[in-house]
């Protein structure tokens, strides 16, 4: 690879680092998990740069190397345990609000009762709720509301229909709602 594509790499890698990290902590949720996924992300990244036709779609392209990544190795550790199943969390056409459960007498006087559940809850309890959504859900929730990415760079990231992505992270917002109601009435905080 010539110098000039050495220095193009390194500038978009440079620019897609904090990104990346910040999507593999949440796909390992270990520190040391998410740099290795990282680190083994740029390195496929590297041999595979001089195939990647459009350099201006690099931030998409790595971060589903990272997911590939993580999908083929990481995700075998996950396999151990029971996955919480759809069925478990959400009937068929069901669906589940915060904002309808929060509008309560009680909550009324508050001016955005959502943020002030949300506020109520550890950071702890959000990214355990987070982990627990099934994977076609987790990974569009995590991409689009807490990357913010637009629905069409995930769409392109997970290789999906950009209905399929808006319908996932419709039906995983409901799904990680319902799990941190549970999670607050756990805890008495409703």
């Amino acid at each position: 690879m010539g110098t000039e594509n050495k220095e193009e790499f390194s500038l978009l890698l440079k620019d897609a680092l904090a990104v990346m990290y910040r999507v593999s902590l949440r796909l390992t949720k270990d520190q040391m998990d998410a740099e290795d996924l990282v680190a083994e992300a740029s390195i496929r990244a590297w041999e595979k740069f001089p195939t990647l036709r459009n350099h201006h779609s690099f931030r998409p392209w790595i971060l589903r190397i990272c997911q590939n990544l993580y999908i083929s190795t990481y995700r075998k550790k996950q396999r151990e345990k029971e996955p919480l199943k759809e069925s478990q969390l959400l009937g068929e056409d069901e669906d589940f609000s915060l904002f309808e459960q929060l509008i309560s007498p009680l909550m009324l006087d508050a001016s955005n009762p959502e943020i002030a559940f949300i506020n109520a809850l550890s950071s702890e309890q959000i990214t355990k709720a987070l982990t627990s959504l099934p994977e076609k859900y987790k990974t569009v929730v995590m991409l689009c509301c807490l990357e913010d990415l637009p629905y069409q760079e995930a769409a392109r990231i997970l290789k999906l229909p950009i209905g399929t992505v808006r319908s996932r992270l419709h039906r995983g917002r409901a799904i990680l709602q319902k799990l941190l109601w549970e999670v607050a009435k756990e805890k008495g905080i409703v």
